[in-house]
C-alpha cells in the first residue's frame, strides 16, 4: 500500500468529528496529528487503524493546540488532588506527552480515567502517568533533556527513516542469509548481518572488552557502505553487544538503532563510561558527541510490539531475562515467508530481577543462540545454592576481620547481589557490616527503579506493596568521590565492596584490588563470567603476581587474598538450561546456530542440540555466511 493511499485510508477510517491535521510516517510509526484529541476514544480507533493498515499507529495532538509548558504544569497541579503527591512533571515534545510522576499514580488517572481525560482536555498534552522512582537517574534526565533540545532534527531523521522503511519494492523472489561478523567461537564483539533481497540489518555491534582493538569485520563487502544498512538492532546494553555503535555514525551510517527503553538508557551509560575508562589508558575510539548522534537516531520498542523496520522485515522484541531490557530479536521476513530470531544473551531461569526468557513465538524457522556456558561440563549450581555459598563465605571473611571485594558488572549482577545481601541482612543471615556501592552501579540501579514493568512480579510486589525496596536499603553506602574511595581503602575494618568492572579490566575496582590483594584476611569473589585474556580470568586461574601500572610506573601486586568464584549468579544459561530452552520452544526451528562462546562451547552445544533434538545445527566461524532460505 503506497503512502498516499495509506493517508487517504486513515481519513476514511477516523470518525468525521475528529479533525485530522496531518498524517506522517515517523520512523516505524504512522503518526496521526489531530486538533481535538479530547473527542477521541484513542484506544478503539488505534486498534481499528492498526488492524486495517497493519502498521503501528500513534495519535498525537497537533502541536499548535498544546498549552505552553508553564501554563500546562500549573493547570495539572490544580486538577490533580494533592493526595497523588506529584513529584515531577516533564514534557515530551516529540510525542506530545506530559509525563507526570506521582507517588500514587492511580489518583492522577482518577476513577475510570476521569482525571486523566480532564488533564488532556485542559492542556492538550497527552498524559503519561508513572510512579515516582525511588532513585532519580541523572542519565535518564540528561537523555530526556537532550532529545528535547534536538526535537526538530530528530523529527527530520525519523521522517527520513519512515520514507526508507515504507519505500516501494517488489516482494517476490526473496531469500534470507546471515553473515557472522563477530562473536563466533569467541565471547566479545558480537555482530551479525541479516540480509534479505530488500533489506540489510545489523544485529548487535560490540567490542571485545579484553582487547578493544578487536572489532567486528565491518569492512566486508556485504556490510559496505554503512549507509546501505536499513537498521541496527541491539539486543542489550553490555559493551560486547553495543560498544561500537556510536562509531558507525563516524563512518556514514545514518539509519535507526532499535532497542528497548531500558537498553537505550543503559547503553548510553555504559558507552560514556567506556569513553572515560579508555581515555585514562589511551585515546578512546569515539567521543561523547558520537554517543549523542547515535541517541538521536535511537528508536525504542517495548516487548511484544510488532514493528516494520524495512520493506520486508518486521521486528519484535521478547524478554531475554539477561539484564534490564535485554531482548530476543525476532524477525518476520516478507508476508509469512520466514522467521528468524537472535537470542543475544539470555537466561532460561527466573532470577531475583527478571522472569525467565520467552519461549513462545508465533513462528520460528531459525534460531541464532548464545553458547557461553554450552560446554558439555558447564553445569551451574541453583540460584539458591549460589546465594547460600555467597553469604557463607562473606561471613567467614568478616569473622576473620577481613574485607570482601566483589567485582561485578554495573548492570545486572550488581543489582542481583544487592538484593541477596539486603535480604540476608534483613533476615539476620549476614553480619551487618558496611556494604559499599562504587562506580556507576548506583546510576544503573536508578535506571532499574525507573522501569518496574521490566522487573519480575515478585520484586515489583516487594517494592510497591510490601514497602521493602532492596535497592535503597540503609545497609548500602554510595561511594561517589575519590576521597570516599581512599578512606574506604585505608579503613581496615570488615566490609563488603561491590564495584565494577566485573572482569577487573578497568574502573574503580582496580584501586580496591591493588590495595586489598596483599592481605590474606581479605577475599575477592567473582560472580560473573571472566573472559579469556582479562585480569579477572588470570586471578581466577590462580596467578600470584599481577603487573600494575600506577602513575606511569610499573609495579607488581602480590595476591595473598582468598580467591573464590560463586557460580549460579550468571545472567547466562548453563548447558542444561540451554538444552531445555530448545526443548520448550513452542515453535521448533529447523536450524539452530550457536555463537557467543569459546570454540569448544559453541561446537559442543551445537552437537548436543543435534543429538538430543535432531535439529540441524552449525557453529560458524567469523566472516562465514549461512543461507537460511
Amino acid at each position: 500500500m503506497e503512502t498516499d493511499e495509506i493517508k487517504r485510508k486513515v481519513k476514511d477510517l477516523v470518525p468525521k468529528n475528529i479533525r485530522i491535521k496531518n498524517v506522517e510516517f515517523e520512523g516505524p510509526l504512522l503518526v496521526v496529528y489531530i486538533e481535538n484529541p479530547q473527542e477521541l476514544v484513542e484506544v478503539d480507533i488505534v486498534k481499528k487503524l492498526a488492524k486495517e493498515l497493519r502498521k503501528r499507529i500513534v495519535i498525537r495532538p497537533d502541536p499548535k493546540i498544546l498549552k505552553p509548558k508553564a501554563d500546562a504544569k500549573e493547570l495539572i497541579m490544580k486538577i490533580v488532588p494533592e493526595d497523588a503527591k506529584i513529584s515531577n512533571i516533564e514534557f515530551d515534545e516529540e510525542n506530545g506527552e506530559v509525563v507526570i510522576e506521582a507517588e500514587k499514580p492511580g489518583i492522577v488517572i482518577g476513577r475510570q480515567g476521569i482525571t486523566f481525560r480532564e488533564i488532556m482536555k485542559e492542556v492538550g498534552w497527552s498524559p503519561r502517568v508513572t510512579r515516582t522512582p525511588p532513585l532519580r537517574s541523572k542519565i535518564i534526565e540528561n537523555i530526556r533533556d537532550y532529545l528535547t533540545s534536538v526535537k526538530d532534527e530528530r523529527q527530520s531523521v525519523l521522517r527520513k527513516i519512515g520514507e526508507r522503511i515504507h519505500r516501494k519494492v517488489l516482494l517476490n523472489g526473496n531469500w534470507v542469509r546471515v553473515t557472522f561478523l563477530g562473536g563466533c567461537r569467541e565471547v566479545g564483539r558480537s555482530c551479525y548481518l541479516l540480509q534479505t533481497r530488500h533489506s540489510k540489518v545489523l544485529i548487535d555491534c560490540g567490542i571485545n572488552v579484553s582487547n578493544i582493538s578487536e572489532t567486528p569485520y565491518l569492512y566486508l563487502p556485504e556490510v559496505q557502505p554503512l549507509d546501505s544498512l536499513d537498521a541496527v538492532v541491539i539486543t542489550h546494553a553490555h559493551l560486547d553487544h553495543c560498544g561500537l555503535v556510536p562509531l558507525l555514525y563516524k563512518f556514514n551510517y545514518k539509519g535507526p538503532i532499535y532497542v528497548t527503553p531500558p537498553t537505550r538508557d543503559l547503553m548510553v551509560l555504559l558507552q560514556l563510561d567506556f569513553i572515560e575508562v579508555a581515555g585514562r589508558e589511551k585515546e578512546a575510539i569515539y567521543t561523547s558527541a558520537m554517543v549523542r548522534e547515535a541517541l538521536k537516531h535511537t528508536i525504542t520498542l517495548n516487548y511484544g510490539e510488532v514493528t516494520d523496520i524495512s520493506p520486508d522485515l518486521r521486528l519484535t522484541f521478547y524478554n531475554a531475562g539477561h539484564i534490564l531490557g535485554s531482548a530476543i530479536a525476532h524477525f518476520h521476513v516478507g508476508e509469512g515467508l520466514y522467521n528468524i530470531a537472535f537470542t543475544g544473551d539470555f537466561k532460561f531461569e527466573k532470577t531475583r530481577l527478571f522472569d525467565k526468557t520467552t519461549t513462545s513465538f508465533p513462528r520460528l524457522e531459525a534460531l541464532i543462540m548464545e553458547a557461553t556456558y554450552g560446554g558439555a561440563e558447564d553445569f551451574q549450581p541453583s540460584r539458591a545454592e549460589a546465594e547460600q555459598k555467597l553469604i557463607e563465605i562473606i561471613n567467614e571473611t568478616i569473622e576473620k576481620g577481613g574485607r570482601v571485594l566483589i567485582p561485578t558488572f554495573a548492570v545486572g549482577r550488581s543489582q542481583e547481589v544487592m538484593i541477596v545481601l539486603e535480604e540476608a541482612i534483613r533476615e539476620n543471615k549476614l553480619k551487618e557490616v558496611p556494604i559499599y556501592i562504587d562506580g556507576m552501579i548506583y546510576e544503573a540501579t536508578a535506571i532499574h527503579t525507573a522501569y518496574p514493568e521490566y522487573l519480575n512480579a515478585n520484586l515489583r510486589d516487594l517494592i510497591f506493596y510490601d514497602g521493602i525496596n532492596p535497592f535503597i536499603s540503609e545497609s548500602f553506602i554510595r561511594v561517589d568521590s575519590v576521597d570516599k574511595r581512599e578512606s574506604i581503602i585505608n579503613d581496615s575494618s570488615p566490609s563488603v565492596i561491590i564495584s565494577p568492572s566485573g572482569m577487573l579490566n578497568g574502573g574503580p575496582v582496580m584501586e580496591y584490588f591493588r590495595n586489598l590483594a596483599g592481605d590474606e584476611k581479605n577475599m575477592i569473589i567473582f560472580v560473573g563470567y571472566q573472559a579469556e585474556g582479562t585480569l579477572g580470568r588470570k586471578v581466577q586461574k590462580g596467578w600470584k603476581e599481577i603487573p600494575f601500572s600506577v602513575d606511569g610506573r610499573r609495579e607488581v601486586v602480590e595476591i595473598k587474598m582468598r580467591v573464590e568464584t560463586v557460580d549460579g549468579f550468571s545472567g547466562h544459561s548453563d548447558r542444561r538450561q540451554l538444552l531445555n530452552y530448545v526443548k520448550f520452544l513452542n515453535s521448533k526451528p529447523s536450524k539452530i546456530v550457536t555463537v557467543h562462546g569459546d570454540e569448544t562451547k559453541c561446537v559442543e552445544l551445537a552437537s548436543g542440540i543435534y543429538k538430543t533434538y535432531k535439529i540441524e545445527t552449525r557453529a560458524p566461524l567469523n566472516m562465514e555466511t549461512i543461507r537460511f532460505l
